[in-house]
């Protein structure tokens, strides 16, 4: 397919699809006799990945070069390259500055995850995000330990294995990390739309009007 047709069928106008190209987040196309570049499915497949990190996931276009680089280095394991993506998407907000009780929140978060038995980078950001969320609690007066996640975490174990089971082993790296972006922010989305819905419900019930 020509560039004109790329453009079609990834929903991405031209001028986007060249700058891309310059700045090596796609490959070239193959250039036949003509001069022409042709362009195939698997153009189509990244521009729709990057449209997913780029749109979806909020990233920048220097931290999408970083997962594409993952992508396409097959010495990374495909856990290592989901966990670039992953890492990138938990540091979209970023964290405020440190203290004595954020650091506190943190020891006790990694000793919750010991506990669970999961297997958790000592580096990964969302280890920051959960002690943050304990300190925020303790802030506004709850007496509470990290124990207090317990719930959520059981929910949440049950809902990633289910999520990545659904992917088929011969799945190609490319899919898996765009399956795991969209997944992540999008049924993340749901499921707190769908918490603040339970919630309204059983409030109807428990506090009629």
């Amino acid at each position: 397919m020509q560039l004109s047709e790329l453009s079609r069928e990834s929903g991405l106008p031209i001028p986007t699809i060249k700058y891309y190209l310059r700045e090596g987040l796609l490959e070239p196309g193959d250039a036949p006799d003509s001069g022409r570049a042709e362009y195939s499915e698997s153009h189509v497949r990244r521009l729709r990945l990057i449209r997913a990190l780029a749109q979806v996931g909020d990233l920048p276009l220097s931290t999408i070069a970083r997962i594409l680089e993952a992508i396409d280095d097959d010495s990374v394991p495909l856990h290592h390259a989901l966990g670039v993506a992953h890492y990138a998407l938990a540091q979209r907000g970023g964290m405020s500055a440190g203290s004595v009780e954020l650091a506190q929140a943190r020891v006790e978060v990694d000793a919750f995850l010991d506990d669970l038995g999961w297997t958790i980078d000592a580096d990964a950001p969302d280890r920051d995000e959960l002690a943050s969320a304990l300190e925020t609690l303790r802030c506004l007066g709850w007496k509470v330990d990290a124990k207090v996640f317990m719930r959520y975490a059981r929910a949440a174990d049950k809902l990633a294995k289910r999520e990545l089971s659904q992917n088929p082993g011969d799945l190609d790296r490319e899919r898996a990390v765009e399956n795991a972006v969209v997944g992540t922010v999008v049924f993340e989305s749901a499921l707190t739309a769908l918490r603040r819905l339970a919630q309204e419900h059983h409030s109807a019930a428990r506090f009629p009007t």
